[in-house]
């Protein structure tokens, strides 16, 4: 499914080289406290999405839940991990049936210390959301659902190939809201074929209704190895950037007029309801990635572990490492990273960080792309629909 944020799109973006990292390694002195879970089984693959997924497979779940707890305890051995965020995301971890969670959750809850965890999000979609499994997430200490409506209209969730429909996701909602879950997010896409700006408009005010803590919108985007990429290349789909800028203004104009922070360029959310788990993140945190396909960062090392789950349980179960590849981080990469990830926040970046583009940073001030308050730069809302070109500057 299409995540909450674009954390997952950030770390497979990264250029990893060839490399592994020995099992057993000694315990390091890093103090981790973000751990993200990938599940990737999907009841229906999207055109449109290029994270790692694959159809659900009841014959091999249950090992591959089985992996997930043992690579659990394996960075718990190899790390100070107390996690204060947790993050499932997928695929669809909601693909899982109410017996695969409650072994998953639980597992997870005997292997690991909580006692600092504010946060615990899954993200779901609405055609995997029952009664019976929201209770569960919810008794098992998951206080954040992120819910994949992506539009509320039904010719719209058509092409994208969802396999919900409006009232499906309406349902789906109030289920979670009956359940106890007073921390609810709602995932909107805009930029898609076809799409109208007052689409666009009705999507943003159906979702007000609703009233969710927490609201993400997201531009459709063209990514290789997915059928929309094959058909844009093809010339049946096109990009309007002018088009996407007068989406993400009208989301910034009316989200805002109903009382939520834009604290991120895709994230808004009521006050006291920003995603916790997304700021570490972009706060340039450590995190651990279990699952196949999941980045890791601790300190100057990044690595990733191999995208099948398959070959990920084999290995796991084997007492193997699940790593794929790993990257040595330069000093230059990390600040690089941090000014592109602060930039799309609310708090943008600390002035000192820009002392070395003085020069590019009075132009975007003229142009009317940032702004500088209390020892930030901070971008402008015509900042935010450049937000990429600014922080390339920066590069």
């Amino acid at each position: 499914m299409k995540g909450e944020s674009e954390l997952k799109r950030d770390r497979e973006n990264v250029q990893s080289a060839n490399g592994r990292i020995r099992r057993g390694e000694p315990r390091t002195s890093e103090d981790v406290s973000h751990l993200y879970v990938h599940i990737p089984f999907c009841a229906r693959i999207c055109p449109y999405c290029a994270f790692y997924k694959e159809r659900a497979n009841s014959s091999q779940t249950q090992r591959f839940c089985e992996a997930l707890l043992r690579e659990i305890e394996e960075v718990r051995d190899r790390f100070a991990l107390k996690p204060e965020t947790i993050f499932f995301g997928g695929g669809t971890p909601t693909a899982l049936t109410t017996a695969q969670l409650e072994f998953l959750l639980g597992g997870l809850r005997d292997r690991l210390d909580l006692s600092r965890l504010v946060e615990w999000t899954v993200e779901a979609n609405p055609g995997s959301v029952s009664p019976r499994k929201a209770t569960l997430l919810r008794e098992m200490g998951v206080n954040r659902i992120s819910l994949g409506v992506q539009s509320w209209d039904d010719e719209l969730l058509k092409l994208l190939g969802r396999e919900h429909n409006a009232a499906q996701a309406k349902a789906s909602f109030q289920i979670l809201r009956d359940a106890g879950f007073a921390n609810v997010s709602v995932d909107l896409m805009f930029g898609m074929p076809g799409q109208t700006l007052a689409q666009w408009e009705a999507d943003l005010e159906k979702t007000i209704r609703l009233q969710p803590d927490h609201i993400s919108t997201y531009c459709l985007t063209y990514e290789e190895d997915t059928e929309f990429f094959l058909r844009h290349a093809r010339g049946e789909f096109n990009e309007d950037p002018e088009s996407d800028a007068r989406f993400l203004e009208t989301a910034m104009r009316t989200l805002k007029r109903a009382g939520y922070e834009h604290y991120e360029i895709s994230n808004y959310a009521r006050p006291g309801f920003a995603s916790a788990h997304n700021r570490g993140y972009w706060s340039g945190h450590d995190y651990l990635g279990i699952g196949p396909s999941a980045f890791s960062t601790v300190g100057m090392r990044r690595w990733q572990n191999v995208c099948d789950f398959r070959a990920y349980s084999d290995r796991v179960l084997a007492g193997e490492s699940a790593v794929g590849s790993t990257e040595i981080l330069t000093p230059e990469m990390k600040r690089a990273e941090r000014i592109a990830l602060a930039l799309r926040t609310r708090d943008g970046i600390s002035s000192r960080e820009l002392e070395a583009w003085p020069q590019e940073s009075r132009e975007f001030i003229d142009l009317g792309l940032l702004r500088e308050a209390n020892g930030h730069f901070i971008l402008t809302p015509r900042g935010k629909l450049l937000a990429d070109s600014v922080a390339e500057a920066f590069v």
